[in-house]
């Protein structure tokens, strides 16, 4: 994979599409950014208002809120200054500074303390970025959560509408999750496009509706202040640390907007957080505070109960479609950060489709796809609630934002260089409120908030152990291919017998540093050659497309007369690599001969991996290697390579 720092088209929005140029077109552009982005992002973070109030004075919650005129204050104060402190103020001002060439999240941060630079010693930065590694793996137990709490709450609305359909809950919610993963397929851009003026209606109507319940008890505005918060904390702190496990349902989606970076870029996700999304949500958690404060009893549900009784249930369909976005939200999130994880050599090489010509971020990886579908039907029809899942939600949101908070300042402190009483007491504050919610989730361990933890667990195990077998097996597989140029140089000099076969053979290589295992093992046990040897190594660059002129380069290997060529194949994002296309393009000069490319044969190098008796890995890690490599991609069907003419050869492995 090319260094994607070398390129100037890199990165969100740094192609336009077509029709785009001009100052109007731009601003066209980035109207379509915004409206993509309330579209994809903020369904998460834009649907907390509806299970939030309601969650905090929960009567069955294990430490429930006594609904009273000071803790209605205290909490609703607590919810702003939440969101402004972790979502304004931790994500939107200061992680997303922080991004690996347009892509954003926990990933991009630990590809930053990666770099050379950061940091004077590499054990705080290898430890920061295990916590990272451990956040990103508490994001996929987001991800699978998120779609099932969403849609749930959601389509628990009828049952205030019509209480008989309540056993229509868990099926209804069933069917629209699976709808919303079969979408995924047409990509990003095309479900912002339908889904974003979903949202701009959803936030409109959330505002409005929040603007009548302040109407009916204006004191709820004293709210903002955050002397309320304190005083909530400091008065009645046995009350509300206990509230902060379900004040955090205000800030789910956070890590969301931060990992759909990529998918629209950080201008459009920041405008379309402070001009519309911030705004509604605080009103409608104001207007469901003072909706409480006139009658306890609509505890509840506050969010629906604040429409009039005609309005309900287009409320109930409204919000409906508005979950299935907030689930598109971590979904597309999850695509972002399984693709980085594989970029950065923590999960196999998966299937990455590209659906969009002019924003490199925009993906869908199927086989994440279908993963999420199956846990997430696994989850409604487990828990049947959003009240049941809303205890495991907190946990896996509250570990990653605190962990990408410490990698923030840590790369801060480094690349900036900010003065460090700054650094240090901005650090202190942000987690010091991270830190209290991460505590106050604790409480709900035996109540839910074991089951984040424990698919982070997994994930966080798959991972690790991906990267640590994988620097094994490229090791190993280093020693058996050897180096490239002395391989040729012992086939010019006789020291690698071979008898020259007619015809042509391309080997597909990882690059040009060590000779293919396929080609050895030709040549060491078969003891032949083919007349025209083509080593070909296949790049995906960060643009949309690469003009013909620069798709291959030919290396000759240090001699003119041998037969033997290394050829690079360069492909845009968007483009499916052909390799006989590239093939046909290479002059016969610098092949030393035309290539017969009708009748040529293709050889795969392959390695079998089987679990030894070396102290590598515990003998569990090296099975579950093996496992977690079965899902590479096909090379033969990603290539686009004559079946009836592919080779696949190659060696074992003992990890």
């Amino acid at each position: 994979m090319t260094d994607r720092r070398q390129l100037t088209a890199s990165g969100p929005g740094s192609a336009s599409p077509a029709g785009t140029h001009g100052p109007q077109g731009r601003e066209v552009a980035r109207l379509a950014l915004v409206v993509g982005a309330l579209g994809v992002v903020f369904g998460d973070i834009g649907t907390s208002p509806i299970y939030t109030l309601q969650t905090v004075f929960n009567p069955s919650d294990p430490h429930p809120v006594p609904v009273s005129r000071d803790n209605v204050f205290g909490v609703v104060s607590l919810v702003f200054w939440s969101v402004t402190i972790i979502v304004t103020v931790t994500y939107v001002l200061l992680a997303m500074r922080a991004d690996n060439d347009g892509e954003g999240g926990i990933m991009a941060l630990i590809t930053l303390l990666r770099r050379p630079g950061t940091g004077r010693g590499g054990r705080t930065a290898a430890i920061l970025a295990g916590l990272g590694i451990f956040g990103a793996a508490l994001f996929f137990g987001d991800s699978m959560i998120t779609p099932a709490i969403s849609v749930l709450s959601a389509v628990e609305g009828i049952k205030i509408v019509q209480p008989s359909l309540e056993e229509a809950v868990v099926p209804a919610t069933a069917v629209i999750i699976v709808m919303l993963f079969l979408v995924q397929r047409f990509g990003t851009a095309a479900v912002g496009r339908m889904f974003g003026p979903v949202m701009i209606v959803w936030f409109v109507t959330i505002g409005a509706l929040g603007v009548v319940g302040i109407s009916g008890h204006p004191a709820i505005l004293e709210a903002l202040s955050p002397t309320y918060a304190v005083g909530f904390l400091t008065d009645h702190f046995g009350i509300a640390f206990f509230s902060l496990a379900a004040v955090v349902l205000a800030v789910t989606g956070a890590e969301a907007l931060y990992a759909d970076m990529g998918h629209f870029g950080r201008p459009a996700i920041s405008r379309a957080w402070l001009l519309l999304v911030f705004p509604a949500c605080v009103l409608s958690y104001l207007g469901q505070g003072a909706l409480i404060l006139g009658d306890p009893d609509k505890i509840s549900g506050p969010f629906f109960l604040l429409a009039p009784g005609w309005a309900r249930l287009p409320l109930v369909l409204l919000a409906t479609a508005a979950t299935v976005i907030a689930a598109q939200a971590v979904i597309t999130g999850a695509y972002s950060v399984a693709a980085q994880a594989a970029e950065l050599g923590y999960l196999p090489r998966l299937r990455v489709v590209h659906t969009s010509e002019s924003t490199y971020g925009q993906i869908y990886v199927p086989w994440i796809n279908w993963m999420l579908m199956v846990a997430v039907l696994t989850l409604v029809f487990a828990f049947r609630s959003s009240a049941a899942l809303a205890f495991a939600f907190g946990m896996a949101v509250t570990g990653t934002i605190t962990i990408t908070t410490l990698m923030f300042f840590y790369i801060a402190r480094w690349t900036w260089h900010p003065p460090r009483w700054l650094l240090f007491s901005g650090a202190g504050v942000l987690l010091l409120v991270d830190l209290l919610f991460v505590a106050a989730n604790l409480t709900k361990l035996v109540h839910g908030a074991w089951l984040p933890l424990l698919i982070a667990l997994t994930a966080f195990t798959v991972m690790t152990t991906w990267q640590r077998g994988r620097r094994i097996v490229t090791a190993q597989r280093e020693q058996h291919e050897g180096s490239l140029r002395a391989f040729v140089d012992d086939l010019r000099t006789g020291a690698l017998p071979a008898m020259r076969v007619a015809g042509t053979a391309v080997f597909l290589n990882r690059g040009k540093r060590t000779a293919p295992l396929a080609l050895r093992a030709n040549v060491e046990h078969n003891h032949v050659r083919h007349d025209h040897v083509v080593i070909l190594s296949v790049e995906t660059l960060p643009v949309p497309r690469v003009p013909a002129s620069d798709r291959t380069a030919v290396d000759e290997l240090g001699y003119t007369d041998d037969g033997i060529t290394h050829v690079t194949a360069r492909y845009g994002y968007m483009e499916t690599p052909d390799v006989l296309g590239a093939l046909r393009m290479l002059d016969p000069v610098a092949t030393e001969g035309e290539l017969d490319l009708a009748g040529a044969s293709f050889f795969l190098s392959k390695i079998e991996l089987r679990p030894g008796d070396a102290p590598t890995m515990a003998r569990w890690r090296k099975r579950l290697f093996i496992a977690t490599s079965h899902l590479t991609a096909d090379a033969a069907e990603h290539f686009g390579l004559p079946r009836d003419r592919t080779v696949v050869m190659g060696s074992h492995i003992e990890l």
